[in-house]
């Protein structure tokens, strides 16, 4: 249930700062367009408001342009994120807000230290 975490999200994120306030952390790249898909959705009457995915499988240059043109909302999987952060493309400073979705499915996967890495 999307609309859980991301209604919150919605109803507490400054879209006219251009900088990364919540990052979603997903098990998948299926659960990651999912959730991306919803959180437009349910965010069209936010204007300005740009959410990235940021998943593996992928060239990350196109994901880190999107973060370097300002992005308030980052959805992704933990080896993505993980990536990026180490790599300084993602700036984690601004992030107010977290959330695991699906996190007893990412342990499963066996992302747990990512995940503790990240947060």
């Amino acid at each position: 249930m999307t609309s859980a975490f991301a209604l919150p999200i919605l109803q507490n994120l400054e879209v006219e700062r251009r900088e990364l306030q919540a990052l979603v952390l997903c098990p998948t790249r299926e659960l990651t367009a999912q959730v991306g898909r919803e959180m437009r959705k349910l965010g069209r009457d936010h204007h300005g408001l740009q959410v990235v995915e940021l998943v593996g499988g992928q060239p990350s240059r196109p994901q880190r342009e999107a973060l370097e043109r300002g992005a308030q909302i980052a959805i992704g999987t933990p080896g993505r994120i993980l990536d990026l952060l180490n790599r300084g493309a993602l700036n984690s400073d601004s992030i107010v807000m977290v959330v695991l979705d699906e996190a007893d499915r990412m342990l499963d996967m066996g992302f747990g230290e990512d995940v503790r890495e990240i947060i």
